[in-house]
């Protein structure tokens, strides 16, 4: 090997005899693989931070243009068609600051949003972030419980479908995942409506038809009501969810299977479940794992279309009678605080991603 082919090693004056050369151009403090990837993983996290400020700003932003698109008078509906004088509609629209320039409207609600007020709305006279925070303790019980379910369950009937790949179970579950994944939500919680909450033939009702409680119960018999009036929400939500989950499940898992390192480790002897949990289900997981997060995000978004069904008083019912007026600072408020938990949760999970994978953000 030439001189000129060889790396100059640089030695600091003030290092102690017995420290390795450092490479010329190196940073003394940097030393050795582990400090450079834990700079790149940082550098990957700021830049997967700095996306997603820019992405909240850019919802803030779509949030004001988007719902004044609706043909609509907020001022109008609010009069609930009574015959008002041109003078009360005019007062009604400087009240609220409807007869302001569109670019001082927008400023005052992105100044005012930054500082979390999101204004106050139309048709309940509140703070929208008081009915936010009113309406959010429902939301959470109702997508929380149904998040922890569906992901269990399809995690656990996605390995077990995969594993016993064209067997019955195999082609009856990814069958009726399928039809479940393509059954629209709302359409499914009026069907369970009719059939368990009305009653047909010899099915008699058995559940309430919506809300969160019957009122006039405390202590245990409330949890019980409450639970009660949970079942048909949680079983469509499930329904819908465990089928997604369960077919990403299977994907990445029957992807895994034929790989080498399986291969290799049951002709160590090792058992087949062993191989399963431990060398195939942890790989096949980072899929889903990115499905899970992304799900974790719609469990603050709620469930527009399946709590009107239901009549549950959380956030996807306050939106949904919030854009019938419309209630723009309503509208505008649930809107943001909608894709801010979906934005923070694919945020978190590509944070995470590289420490389930290396080869992520590395």
């Amino acid at each position: 090997m030439t001189a000129d082919s060889t790396p100059a090693l640089v030695q600091p004056a003030d290092a102690p005899d017995g420290d390795p050369a450092i490479p010329a151009g190196a940073s003394p403090g940097a030393r050795g693989p582990r400090a450079r990837t834990t700079t790149a993983y940082l550098r990957y996290a700021a830049a997967k931070i700095a996306g997603a400020v820019v992405s909240l700003f850019a919802v803030l932003v779509t949030s004001f243009f988007l719902f004044r698109l609706i043909p609509s008078d907020p001022v109008k509906q609010m009069t609930g068609g009574k015959r008002v004088s041109a003078q009360q509609l005019e007062n009604l629209r400087h009240q609220f600051g409807l007869d302001q320039p569109m670019w001082k409207q927008f400023t005052s609600y992105i100044g005012d949003a930054l500082t979390g007020d999101f204004g106050t709305s139309y048709q309940f006279h509140t703070p929208v972030i008081d009915k936010i925070t009113d309406a959010l303790p429902a939301t959470l019980l109702l997508t929380g419980t149904a998040y922890v379910l569906y992901s269990a369950l399809g995690i656990w009937l996605g390995t077990r479908t995969a594993w016993r790949n064209g067997s019955r179970s195999d082609r009856f579950n990814t069958a009726f995942a399928l039809t479940l994944y393509s059954v629209p939500s709302f359409w499914l919680g009026l069907l369970l409506i009719i059939v368990f909450a009305v009653g047909i033939g010899p099915i008699p009702g058995m559940f309430p038809t919506g809300g969160l409680e019957s009122g006039g119960e405390s202590g245990f018999a409330y949890i019980v009501d409450v639970a009660h009036h949970l079942v048909l929400p949680v079983i469509t939500l499930v329904a819908v969810g465990y089928a997604q989950t369960l077919l990403v499940m299977r994907s990445s898992l029957l992807d895994e299977m034929g790989s080498d390192y399986l291969t290799t480790a049951r002709a160590k002897g090792l058992r087949d479940d062993v191989v399963r949990r431990k060398h195939a289900v942890p790989n096949a997981m980072l899929p889903t794992f990115t499905l899970m997060f992304v799900n974790l995000g719609h469990v603050v978004a709620g469930q527009i279309l399946v709590e009107t069904v239901f009549s549950w008083p959380g956030l996807g019912g306050l939106f949904y009678s919030a854009l019938s007026v419309p209630d723009l600072p309503l509208v505008q408020g649930l809107f943001f605080v909608f894709a801010t938990a979906v934005i923070l949760a694919n945020t978190l999970a590509d944070i995470l991603y590289p420490l389930l994978d290396p080869r992520v953000g590395r």
